[in-house]
């Protein structure tokens, strides 16, 4: 099977890059993150590569990590019908495609993705990838399944819902599949069904074109959609 790549320009570009568990769902979905810009720091207090800032979640991404904007929007993603206009994750690197969350989350961990290769996920107990496995998601190629209707350019177009329920608390996720294959969207903690970023506008984001109960009561458990 032929692959095709979400970004063409990722040669140039890879050249370029050299606690207590969150108690509420938290949904990333990218959205304020800069064209092929790296992700760092983005939603841990500090800033993309290109100096663009999120809220501080104590999240932190390794370098490999950019993201994607559209090209339906101006930006040279090639892919159509993202859970969350108009911006998405993938990375360049799979050996070094890492999430942090410092305060560490439990329950599940999910997100959308679209994929021209079969890859995998994990998530760790440990920061950058260390500790216990606490599980993992096999993802399969499926970017062009389900007919892609609706959204008319892009390669890939579908995105699917795919998540895992785990016991303990984590702290990273490694995910390392296929390098410039393999784009995610709306990145959910807490739980193993992914947000479509409700209570946010739902919308729909991936690659590089030209490339509780208290006493009597219940408490609903928080999600907040994180652009």
């Amino acid at each position: 099977m032929t692959r095709i790549s979400l970004f063409t320009g990722a040669l140039a570009l890879s050249a370029a890059l050299a606690g207590a568990a969150s108690a509420s769902t938290v949904v990333l979905t990218f959205e304020g993150v800069g064209d092929n810009a790296a992700i760092n720091n983005f939603y841990n207090g500090g800033t993309d590569s290109l100096g663009n800032s999120g809220p501080n979640l104590g999240v932190a991404f390794s370098g490999a990590t950019l993201g994607l904007i559209d090209a339906d929007n101006g930006g040279n993603g090639n892919f159509a019908n993202e859970p969350t206009p108009n911006t998405i994750m993938f990375f360049l690197d799979s050996s070094s495609a890492v999430l942090n969350y410092a305060a560490g989350f439990d329950t599940g961990f999910a997100f959308f993705y679209t994929s021209s290769t079969a890859a995998d996920v994990n998530v760790w107990s440990g920061l950058d990838a260390t500790g216990s496995l606490l599980g993992t998601i096999h993802l399969a190629a499926q970017f062009t399944d389900d007919g892609c209707t609706g959204d008319p350019t892009g390669a890939f177009c579908n995105f699917t819902n795919i998540g895992v329920a785990f016991a303990g608390t984590a702290h990273s996720i490694d995910f390392g599949g296929s390098a410039n294959h393999t784009g995610y969207d709306n990145i959910t903690f807490g739980s193993d069904k992914a947000s479509s970023g409700a209570p946010e506008p739902a919308g729909w984001a991936l690659m590089i074109t030209g490339m509780g109960l208290a006493g009597a009561m219940f408490r609903r458990r928080r999600t907040v959609a994180v652009a």
